[in-house]
């Protein structure tokens, strides 16, 4: 059975749910059912066994937890004789066996059942004469990993995530991230890593901070294990959600992870795993949400300890919080001399460039760009993920650059490089290939400057885009159309991203039109600004600030001058602006034959009203 084809008969559960639960609610049954019979089935074969050992080392007075694990095959175990099947053959008693079945289960599986708040759950499917149909469906419902693979089952998961965020009116884009673009993330982060691809027993951490349902983790240990089968990931990551926490928690567990590595709370307020450091970071945090209920706890710890915390390098404004898990990644990665770390984060548009010299989101690029962190920045497509179709950026971070990176930034314009979906999901229309993704990195990790040829026909219709690369020929024109290169990946010297904005001063005049002078202290003798003349200017960091001066202000403002002391050094990253390219418009005579033409036709079409 395909994810699709299982992910509806999961969800046709809600068919019992009518009228008893409203629909938003639909999903705080299905998604704990669904993690259960997970893992009833993943238990199911070393079950007597597990059950022999637990009564031998009971009755032996011996603690029984590190004989049963290793009986059971699997990072977890449930020492009570229940299973699903079993609970439907005593349905009188299906409540209270229910529950003591779940509580044979191993202290950070009962932690996961309590976030989804099961107990409650179970008592409303009871009160409602509806839990004996809801068990009896699951018990029906075969979820082996042998039948269904943990991609498989991540992908179901996300599958009823998304359908639970519809049907409630929330936001799907706060669970999980498309499972294309982090491939295309991890594709980006491991192609520099030949240890990690190459080499038996190597052994790499990764970490979300906004895990959601751990879609991240698992498609980059998927990934690693897929080149390297010899190479071990262990995961670590943080969510919000209790929801999505209990279903990552629970996906890490069937994988074999240690889901104490897996915890719940807010970021940015309460690092529940600090002082640990990673070789990989992934995360896709919310996109433009506010950060006021954690402000205080976030200025004090700026305040009190500055760069010996996560959040030295600057505040972003309250309304968009964003850079400061980008703050909290940095925190996080290795010394460049340990092996350092890697990262790889989506954001959306407004850190590239908002906020002036000396905000903090000037600082915080100030501080990226200056410590020669920012590797590339790739360009999504719009209208790719599930809550939003606004554009998204990828930035892929490092600490311990190559030698031909070092002092680079590479910008890939990849918003060309789509797919349409054959069946929209929420706001999401397009989809990354795989060829995509591969040309994506291919010029990544070539550190490529390329171009783009737009085919179009003679209405100017795209025909198709193709990459130039360097083993790739330009195409041929169509009769009556044309070619057109575009630059779709390029290289800057961080210090192009910088600038000083400068103050320009005019003097203040009297009324008879004389400059007026300082009368006291050390102004006295000096011109006075006129703070309605007052202007500013941006000048490029690589530029002299007086020669700049002397050519684009004193020529329009003879008697101005610059105030030194209000001089700030800026950062901003004008994507959009490096990719633009000038198209002329038609000949004036085209344009007016093509309106004569128009005119043409609409008198005809008077005339024939008239007639």
């Amino acid at each position: 059975m395909n994810q699709q084809a299982l992910s509806a008969l999961i969800w046709s559960v809600a068919d019992l749910l009518r009228g008893d639960f409203k629909q938003s609610e639909y999903g705080r049954v299905i998604l704990p059912f669904t993690v259960l019979r997970r893992l009833d089935c993943t238990l199911a074969p070393t079950k007597m066994a597990v059950l022999a050992e637990h009564q031998a080392k009971v009755a032996a007075d011996l603690p029984f937890e590190p004989f049963v694990l290793k009986k059971a095959s699997a990072s977890f175990y449930n020492i009570s004789p229940l299973d699903l099947p079993k609970l439907i053959g005593d349905q009188d008693n299906l409540r209270a066996n229910l529950h003591s079945y779940v509580q044979g289960f191993a202290a950070d599986v009962r932690d996961i059942f309590e976030h989804f708040d099961f107990a409650n759950t179970v008592e409303r499917l009871h009160k409602a004469g509806l839990l004996y149909l809801v068990v009896e469906k699951f018990a029906g419902i075969d979820l082996h990993p042998d039948s269904v693979h943990n991609a498989q089952m991540g992908l179901v998961f996300e599958e009823l995530i998304r359908r639970f965020a519809e049907i409630s009116n929330e936001t799907a884009g706060e669970h999980f991230t498309p499972r294309e673009v982090i491939r295309l993330m991890v594709s980006l982060l491991f192609v520099e890593d030949d240890e990690a691809l190459t080499k038996s027993g190597t052994v790499r951490t990764i970490y979300d901070p906004t895990a959601g349902t751990g879609g991240m983790l698992s498609v980059a240990g998927e990934h690693l294990a897929d080149v390297n089968p010899g190479a071990r990931m262990t995961m670590f990551g943080q969510e919000l959600n209790p929801e999505s926490y209990a279903i990552c928690k629970a996906d890490m567990l069937i994988k074999g992870q240690d889901v104490r590595n897996i915890v719940l709370g807010n970021t940015l307020s309460d690092d529940g795993l600090p002082g640990r450091q990673f070789d990989y970071m992934l995360s896709n945090p919310p996109f433009g949400v506010e950060w006021k209920k954690v402000e205080k706890e976030v200025r004090r710890e700026a305040e009190e300890k500055g760069f010996a915390g996560r959040f030295g390098p600057g505040l972003p404004r309250v309304s968009d919080g964003s850079l400061l898990f980008l703050l909290h990644l940095i925190s996080k990665m290795r010394p460049a001399e340990q092996g350092g770390s890697r990262i790889g984060i989506v954001l959306n548009g407004s850190p590239l460039f908002t906020g002036g010299a000396g905000s903090g989101e000037s600082e915080i690029r100030r501080y990226v760009l200056e410590n020669d962190l920012v590797e590339a920045i790739v360009a999504l497509p719009t209208d790719m993920f599930y809550n939003t179709g606004i554009s998204t950026y990828v930035w892929i971070l490092c600490n311990h650059k190559v030698e031909d990176r070092r002092g680079w930034v590479q910008l890939i314009d990849a918003s060309s490089f789509w797919q349409k979906m054959r069946k929209s999901l929420g706001s999401k229309r397009k989809e990354l290939s795989e060829a995509h993704i591969a040309d994506i990195t291919r010029i990544f990790g070539g550190f490529l400057e390329l171009d783009q040829a737009v085919v179009t026909d003679a209405q100017g219709k795209d025909l198709a885009r193709v990459a130039l690369f360097p083993d790739v020929p330009l195409p041929s024109a169509p009769e009556g159309g044309k070619v057109r290169r575009v630059p779709i990946a390029k290289v800057f010297r961080n210090e192009e991203f910088g600038y000083r904005t400068i103050t320009v001063e005019r003097p203040l005049r009297d009324a008879a039109g004389n400059v007026v002078l300082g009368e006291r202290g050390k102004q006295k003798g000096k011109r006075q600004p006129d703070s309605s003349l007052r202007d500013t200017e941006n000048v490029p960091l690589a530029e002299d600030i007086d020669a700049y001066f002397r050519r684009e202000v004193l020529p329009h403002a003879p008697d101005a001058w610059i105030d030194h002391v209000r001089t700030k050094v800026g950062y901003e990253i004008p994507f959009n602006r490096h990719f633009y390219v000038f198209e002329p418009p038609r000949p004036l005579a085209q344009i007016d034959a093509d309106l004569k033409r128009s005119t043409d036709r609409i008198k005809q079409m008077i005339e024939g009203l008239a007639g």
